[in-house]
């Protein structure tokens, strides 16, 4: 299976950390954010990962390489301009191929990496979802039985890690567009599957967050 990570936002949240450093690249507990992801990928045993880029694109492809420091092959999809998550995904299908692959947001941290086993059947789409942040108290989709459902009482947040098959994304025009209303549509035909991971994920979109995710990983070497 092959891995996407999306490290091509502005990291506007983030600034001005990010106005000189691309949002992949900022440090944390000794390196840099992407390259935590590019290890758990590798223990994974994924060798084989696109990373989207387009803000300061050349300072994080001139960062990780090819991947052989990582022991991995890194494929990279240039946007000329960000093209929000799916128009992203997207254009970079001709890399990923035909079969699922493991979908990550740059600008989170997770210690779980789902198997590619968790997508099964007809299923479109496998997410990883989380307790409700303090930020992010509504949550955003509902689990029921394994099934991720849109709207539901009680709802979870979407850690920004999932399982995709590239059907999802197959029928739609180039161009920018957002990964959420084509989960959506696909919930509501039952082709979605989700687990609640109660483990440590930090969305990491704030100077604050990144700083407390720095607390953490020290405290835990």
């Amino acid at each position: 299976m092959k891995a996407m990570i999306l490290a091509a936002g502005l990291g506007k949240r983030m600034r001005p950390l990010t106005d000189h450093c691309p949002k992949p690249l900022l440090p944390v507990a000794g390196k840099p954010l992407i390259v935590h992801h590019l290890e758990r990928l590798k223990r994974a045993g994924i060798d084989e990962v696109v990373i989207n880029v387009s803000y300061r694109a050349e300072q994080i492809m001139a960062a990780l390489g090819d991947g052989s420091a990582f022991q991995l092959r890194i494929h990279w999809s240039l946007e000329k301009t960000p093209l929000e998550t799916g128009g992203g995904i997207q254009k970079a299908l001709p890399l990923l191929g035909e079969a699922p692959f493991l979908l990550v947001n740059g600008d989170v941290w997770c210690d779980y990496t789902p198997p590619a086993s968790r997508l099964k059947g007809n299923d479109l789409a496998h997410l990883v979802l989380v307790d409700n942040p303090s930020h992010h108290p509504s949550g955003d989709f509902g689990l029921i039985n394994g099934r991720v459902a849109p709207a539901s009482h009680t709802r979870l947040t979407f850690a920004g890690i999932s399982l995709l098959h590239p059907d999802l994304l197959a029928d739609q025009p180039p161009g920018e567009f957002a990964l959420a209303p084509l989960l959506k549509h696909a919930m509501t035909s039952n082709l979605v599957s989700g687990e609640h991971f109660s483990g440590h994920w930090v969305d990491v979109g704030t100077p604050e967050r990144l700083n407390d995710l720095e607390h953490y990983l020290l405290a835990a070497q």
